[in-house]
């Protein structure tokens, strides 16, 4: 059900365009309001998906409304209505923020047609919104630590840069947290986020799946296919465990960082890119560059900012925060009820040598609530949180 507020002086007018909306769909469901201030009442008071708005009105006039709207409520759709005389002051109202405007008399199919539009908009903004937040809450950084809050500190400085980032850090120590936090905060956050886990792909597979590659460009290319780089253009690329890219590989992504264009397996033709690299490792890139497993060149493009996630080990301070947030986060998956901890097991996780890191702790908890009692004690903790 669509609410549409409709603000007009004239009960006539009203009537009409009620009438109109209300035949057009069952899932209209139409409000009036006389003037601009009786208008402001409603709109502090409900949500409404769209305002039809009069210009013209006594004790309070609609671009008075628009404004003092959008301080409030700013994602509220308003469609003006304007007079002949009225034309060129309803086309200023869109700069400050109206959607679109109907000149009287309202042309039923340009009415019609507008609200729409307007509406399929607000369902749009609705939506996105809601994903971001979910996604926002999926990668969410859990701690209060001062290696966290360091951790936290530097994202909010870096994210709105268009600086690469290198994180470094153990197996399941939250790097990925990181880099999504980095996008999420970024510019390009309206942009795609694509993630490569680099020592997952075989050596011979991995320039086609960051470049693509063109038909005939080896066995199994049947056709052309585009890669994670243009895939990411105008978002975040994130390269997970880059150490165990393979060298060649390398080589092309350097020439990307250093061109910002790319050239699919199997052609000459350049390619633009519009990216921001992220890379991840578990590794010690410099005692790879040693070893020559790791170009050296590669490591000063993408270490422009290091961020260090510490191990699970060193913040057991977070061990509690971690708890609370797993346990929800398991009883909302599974569709149980969220189970406590007792002060001696949530001591107990606090002391165990965490070498498995953050995803570790995960496992564990889950193992808990599954087995362990309505309330987990010291001895749940004991019994099924051993090695």
């Amino acid at each position: 059900m669509s609410k549409i507020l409709v603000i007009e002086d004239e009960a006539a007018i009203r009537r009409v365009l009620k009438k109109i909306l209300t035949e057009e769909s069952k899932d209209y469901l139409v409000e009036e309001a006389e003037d601009g201030l009786a208008a402001m009442e409603k709109i502090k008071e409900e949500d409404y998906d769209l305002v039809l708005c009069d210009i013209k009105m006594p004790k309070m006039d609609g671009i008075e409304v628009l404004e003092a709207t959008k301080k409030i409520k700013p994602e509220t759709p308003f469609v003006m209505i304007s007079g002949h005389g009225d034309l060129e002051t309803a086309v200023d109202t869109m700069k400050l923020g109206a959607f679109d405007y109907i000149s009287k008399p309202p042309d039923l199919n340009r009415l019609l047609n507008t609200v729409r539009i307007a509406l399929d908009r607000k369902e749009l903004v609705t939506e996105n919104k809601r994903l971001k937040k979910k996604v926002s809450k999926q990668y969410q950084m859990i701690g209060e630590s001062s290696e966290i809050n360091q951790i936290k500190e530097m994202i909010e400085k870096v994210a709105p840069t268009e600086a690469r980032v290198l994180i470094t850090g153990e197996n399941g120590t939250g790097k990925e947290l990181v880099a999504h936090w980095l996008h999420q905060k970024s510019e390009r956050s309206k942009g795609p986020m694509i993630e490569v886990n680099c020592a997952a792909i075989p050596s011979e597979l991995i320039e086609s799946e960051l470049f693509g590659h063109v038909k005939g460009a080896f066995t199994s290319a049947n056709k052309d296919r585009a890669g994670k780089f243009e895939a990411a253009n105008g978002g975040t690329i994130f390269l997970d465990e880059i150490g165990d890219m393979s060298l060649p590989a390398q080589a092309k992504v350097l020439r990307a960082l250093q061109e910002n264009k790319i050239q699919r397996v199997g052609s000459d033709k350049d390619i633009k890119v519009n990216v921001r690299v992220v890379a991840a490792t578990n590794k010690n890139l410099k005692k790879e560059i040693e070893d020559k497993k790791f170009r050296e060149d590669l490591y000063h493009r993408l270490a422009v900012i290091l961020i260090r996630v510490p191990k699970l080990n060193d913040r057991r301070d977070d061990i509690p925060l971690l708890v609370d947030h797993f346990t929800k986060k398991v009883a909302e998956e599974q569709g149980t009820q969220q189970k406590e901890f007792s002060k001696e097991a949530l001591q107990l996780l606090q002391e165990y040598d965490w070498t498995g890191n953050i995803r570790e702790l995960r496992n564990v908890i889950e193992r808990l609530i599954i087995l362990g009692g309505t309330k987990i004690d010291k001895k749940d903790v004991e019994l099924f949180a051993s090695k």
